[in-house]
């Protein structure tokens, strides 16, 4: 896989619940990352004293952030009403030479913030709310 620009890893939002997703605006840095807890079952009978995990079992989870400035107020109030009421639409994260993650998160925290000599600012925590889907580029 060759470089690839930060600005092309994207995160986009169902605007309207129909399928429809759009580049929730201004994000000048993104990150996701995928977290999976592991369930021990070491007793006293495993090999040499090695930890076993029981594959297949614990807890799959996948944390996406961004931050940037406000640009475009349709995917602001969406977010901030996502925010407020406790939903779980569809997301879609757009991964260069990787592929695309689909599905519920919910919002879990904005920040805003800003200076009297500068643009106003956002921060942005998302957490997976359900099944995720991945397809491959």
């Amino acid at each position: 896989m060759a470089v690839q620009n930060g600005k092309d890893l994207l995160i986009k939002i169902d605007l309207s619940d129909d399928g429809s997703f759009q580049t929730v605006a201004g994000l000048r840095a993104t990150r996701i990352s995928f977290n999976s807890e592991s369930v021990d079952v070491t007793s006293l009978e495993s090999p040499a004293g090695w930890r076993e995990l029981l594959a297949g079992a614990g807890v799959k989870s996948a944390a996406i952030s961004g931050s940037g400035v406000f640009r475009d107020e349709a995917s602001d109030a969406r977010v901030r009403q996502i925010f407020f009421d406790a939903i779980t639409p569809d997301f879609q994260v757009i991964i260069p030479e990787f592929g695309t993650i689909e599905g519920p998160f919910q919002v879990t925290s904005i920040e805003y913030a800003g200076s009297h000599d500068g643009e106003a600012t956002y921060e942005l925590s998302l957490a997976s709310a359900g099944l995720l889907t991945f397809l491959a580029i």
